[in-house]
């Protein structure tokens, strides 16, 4: 349980809010893998080839009952910001227990242009009409995020390199190295489910 915990823990740090400016986050799917690279279909249409170290980290995505957003939970949120400045939820994900206080606070993302991420803990879950209403705390301040209907909701289980096979969506976590692309993490659906962060 304790190695567990501490692979989470390692994925986590840093996985899922703002990584440094040499690292990037690539969102495709996988056209070709091998024991030492997987070539991606970025979302732009790019094809990227990019090295798999012995030390990657690798994560299932899996989708999970929006009941799950529950008051205690702690959450990374993507969401737009309206012109009032309300926030839309574009995603939820519920991390697991392990990884409570990953990334903690609330700052720019780029799922889409103009989007935010909010990681915090849900103090409130209010019904509304076509969705819920959510209040996210952290240690900085509050947030209160409009969850609509049908939005994804998600969570993360440690995984291996048999997620990562032709065909499979992937976000990955990568950076240039010695002249290379390189994974760092990567976060992988099963049967074509496409990890929505």
């Amino acid at each position: 349980m304790r190695v567990l915990r501490l692979a989470v823990l390692a994925f986590f740090s840093a996985a899922v809010f703002a990584q440094p400016a040499a690292t990037m986050r690539l969102r495709g799917s996988i056209e070709k893998v091998d024991a030492t690279s997987i070539v991606i279909k970025e979302r732009n249409g790019e094809t990227l080839t990019i090295a798999l170290p012995d030390n990657v980290a690798v994560n299932e995505v899996l989708p999970i009952d929006p009941a799950a957003i529950q008051s205690g939970k702690f959450v990374g949120v993507a969401a737009m910001p309206a012109t009032d400045g309300t926030l839309a939820a574009l995603e939820v994900l519920v991390f697991p227990e392990a990884a409570r206080g990953t990334g903690e606070g609330h700052s720019p993302w780029d799922l889409q242009p103009g989007s935010t991420m909010t990681n915090a803990t849900v103090t409130n879950v209010t019904p509304g009409a076509k969705g819920h209403s959510m209040t996210l705390r952290y240690k900085d301040g509050e947030k209160t995020i409009f969850v609509p209907e049908g939005i994804p909701v998600v969570t993360l289980q440690p995984g291996d390199r048999s997620l990562l096979v032709s065909g499979a969506r992937v976000l990955v976590t990568a950076q240039n190295r010695e002249g290379k692309l390189t994974a760092l993490r990567i976060a992988a659906g099963r049967n074509g489910f496409a990890p929505p962060m």
